[in-house]
């Protein structure tokens, strides 16, 4: 216990005085403390595809592993440890973000009371990548396997973690293609009981899509922290889009779920409608669109509609930009509204957590498309539990 908290102690020196690159050497050091060969960090890269050492590691001591089929990808997908000839891997998990693995090489099994506390390790070593990420670029240089094109920069700069959940209720989402976004995006926000989400679809591409997209994000975000209602909220994010990129739209998902309650409520300005899942089965799709696309809410002189629907334990909702729906194969067919209900329905079938259901997504769509997607396609899952 005592060298295990010594270990504690030089890693939380790294709060106040310390980069994400220090980190491999301190947890090298103190990897002995813990009565382990090694302890590595390995991050998942953009794509979530494989799981990278953290910048910083000594060089060829250890190499990337794979999510699909391996040990260590299992421990990412699942969000549980696995254990395999003298390695031991633990999910690093800040909140309910899947950031990638920490790996520690034992001489054996550690028993009960070694586990938790290497589990503390992980927490803590987790949060430190969470907040040391912001002071240097060690964290972004080993989860960048391509270059990022300037647009896709600007954008997931904008971006709250994929993943979130509160009291039983969760929200994930997932962007394509990584590198080269520009017009969609999504945000979250959970204030008391109300977890705010939206989903955006930009008109356009690049670094002109992706200025609209930032000035959307952020006119969303504070029309919700000045306390508008969704139907406000839509008129402001309209007239600053008129003002500022006259002629342009965009189209968006703007809801609100009362997690006490389960009570949905919603505005559809020119998007798709969510896909809503109960207990197995895709049930009747909410009327949509209910409001024009932001940008050309001055065509219409009437207030947005607002959609409401009451929730039950287990619900889950599915937002998503016709990136999703209307990628084609090669014979030219669309994957479609209902393929898209078959595959998630199949993946809760199978028990996938709803973080990794959402990258299974995004990898089937890739790979639908033979690799190259033709425009940005997002998703967003909301699955709601009553408070316990």
């Amino acid at each position: 216990m005592l060298a295990s908290m010594e270990a504690v102690r030089r890693l939380m020196d790294l709060r106040h005085r310390g980069r994400a690159e220090d980190l491999p050497a301190v947890l090298a050091a103190a990897a002995p403390l813990l009565e382990a060969e090694s302890a590595t960090v390995l991050l998942v890269d953009y794509a979530q595809e494989a799981l990278h050492p953290l910048r910083g590691t000594v060089p060829d001591r250890v190499n990337a592993a794979p999510v699909d089929g391996t040990a260590a990808g299992l421990a990412f997908t699942t969000a549980r440890q696995q254990w395999e000839d003298g390695t031991l891997w633990l999910p690093l998990l800040h909140g309910a973000e899947r950031l990638g693995v920490l790996e520690f090489r034992v001489k054996a099994y550690p028993p009960e009371s070694a586990r938790h506390d290497l589990e503390v390790i992980a927490a803590l070593v987790a949060e430190l990548i969470a907040s040391r990420r912001f002071y240097g670029d060690a964290v972004e240089h080993t989860r960048r396997r391509l270059p990022m094109q300037l647009a896709a920069e600007i954008i997931w700069n904008q971006l709250p973690p994929l993943t979130f959940a509160v009291d039983g209720t969760m929200v994930t989402a997932v962007l394509e293609p990584c590198y080269d976004v520009g017009g969609d995006a999504f945000d979250y926000a959970a204030n008391g009981d109300i977890l705010h989400v939206a989903l955006f679809d930009t008109v356009g591409h690049g670094i002109s899509a992706s200025a609209l997209t930032t000035l959307t994000l952020n006119t969303y975000r504070n029309a919700r922290r000045s306390g508008l209602t969704l139907a406000d909220t839509y008129r402001s994010i309209d007239k600053w889009i008129r003002a500022q990129y006259p002629g342009a739209f965009v189209t968006a998902l703007l809801a609100e779920l009362d997690m006490a309650t389960g009570a949905y409520r919603r505005i559809s300005a020119g998007h798709p409608a969510e896909l809503f899942l109960r207990g197995g089965r895709a049930l009747p799709s909410f009327p949509t669109p209910n409001a024009l696309p932001l940008g050309l809410g001055a065509m219409i002189d009437r207030a947005p509609a607002v959609v409401e629907q009451q929730l039950e334990p287990g619900d889950t909702l599915v937002l998503y930009t016709d990136g999703i729906t209307e990628a084609r194969d090669a014979s030219g067919a669309l994957f479609g509204a209902d393929r898209l209900s078959e595959f998630l329905l199949g993946a809760m079938r199978d028990g996938a957590p709803a973080p990794e259901t959402m990258r299974r997504l995004i990898q089937t769509i890739i790979s639908y498309e033979a690799g190259e997607l033709r425009d940005d396609a997002t998703a967003a899952m909301l699955q709601w539990r009553r408070h316990p």
